[in-house]
């Protein structure tokens, strides 16, 4: 795709393969399993769209430190973080919506006292708080509050206010349109809006969509002007959906994507009875598919988290995927699964026993 081909408001664009850093030097294989006795240097990163914002290669998706189905103890979300700037991630994601405010509140807190300019901080607008009793949807820490849709424009704005409150920052480098999937007029008409007026006073670096569908965020990609796609779940080993429009979209118009829900919510970490897939029981299908690629991937000596981790990271469209962990422990091996050495060969018997798209791009 022409790098400089222009972008909606006819000003060159830069394609997101286009905004590489100098790379550091990666974490070896050898890794596994063990922690570090000292930081490692950041991971390389990619500059989003034609912003000064950059992420790594790897960043850390703070959902499950809101108590995503479980609790976390607080200490646990911190040693959690520090596992991940340790193994040279620089890019943390967040949102209100996130334990209603709990992996905000945590992340900061984990956050606090390191150099601000080393690290990029997202978080997400179009869902505010509320007071609410008792259980609460995915999140296992009731705290009395918890979110709500709330697209306009006034909303926004005390949205971003509120994270940096709990944040404990005074800036946020990425803002993004939270799970606009079934609202995109509502969100361009007060989100988009005011976080253009953001970025504009330059309160944010880089604005752009947090979503599931494919479709939503193509149709979004393509009324607005935005940086960034934070898009879960559908450009993995068992879901290539975002080939058909969304990513030549992103390329197109030099929107950096994030690919988030690398393992589907778990069943392409270990696809067993009862694993789930984007949140719900992974169906027989499912599950078999997953097995097949795990069994490909075993006669390479690959695991299979490995495969579904560096997957994704593989498009031209992609300048970073987010892992979500709750433990040190998760972080180690998502970091270890990134580096792991794998054969061209597997990508090569994965397209031929057809449980990968012919087109898709593959790690050189």
């Amino acid at each position: 795709m022409d790098a400089q081909r222009p972008g909606k408001d006819g000003r060159p664009r830069r394609s997101p393969s286009d905004g590489t850093v100098t790379p550091a030097p990666m974490r070896s294989a050898g890794d596994a399993g063990e922690r570090r006795a000292g930081p490692a240097a950041p991971l390389p990163a990619r500059r989003l769209g034609d912003t000064g914002v950059a992420v790594t290669a790897v960043g850390l998706g703070c959902a499950p430190l809101g108590g995503l189905f479980t609790p976390v103890d607080p200490a646990t979300a911190t040693a959690t973080v520090d596992a991940a700037w340790d193994g040279g991630v620089r890019h943390f994601d967040t949102a209100p919506h996130y334990g209603a405010g709990l992996s905000e509140a945590r992340l900061g807190s984990a956050l606090a006292g390191r150099d601000r300019a080393a690290f990029a901080l997202s978080t997400k607008m179009g869902r505010v708080l509320v007071d609410h009793e008792g259980p609460w949807d995915l999140w296992a820490e009731p705290n009395g509050k918890a979110a709500a849709f709330d697209f306009s424009y006034r909303a926004a704005i005390g949205s971003h206010l509120e994270s940096l409150e709990r944040l404990g920052v005074d800036r946020v480098d990425i803002g993004l349109i939270h799970d606009a999937d079934d609202h995109g007029d509502e969100a361009l008409a007060g989100t988009y809006r005011a976080l253009a007026e953001l970025k504009a006073a330059g309160s944010l670096g880089a604005i752009g969509i947090g979503m599931n569908s494919t479709g939503a965020a193509a149709d979004l990609i393509a009324r607005a002007e935005v940086d960034a796609a934070l898009i879960a779940g559908r450009y993995t080993l068992l879901d290539q959906s975002a080939l058909d429009r969304l990513y030549p979209l992103c390329l197109e118009r030099g929107v950096s994507v994030i690919a988030a829900g690398v393992f589907n919510s778990g069943v392409l970490a270990d696809p067993r009875p009862g694993a789930t897939f984007n949140y719900a029981a992974a169906d027989r299908g499912l599950l078999e598919r997953a097995r097949a690629v795990d069994a490909v991937c075993g006669r390479h000596g690959v695991p299979l988290r490995a495969a579904a981790l560096q997957f994704p990271a593989a498009h031209p469209a992609v300048a970073s995927i987010l892992v979500g962990a709750r433990t040190p422990a998760e972080v180690d091996d998502a970091l270890a699964m990134y580096a792991h050495p794998i054969p061209g060969a597997l990508w090569h018997d994965l397209k031929r026993a057809g449980l990968l798209a012919e087109e898709a791009p593959v790690p050189a």
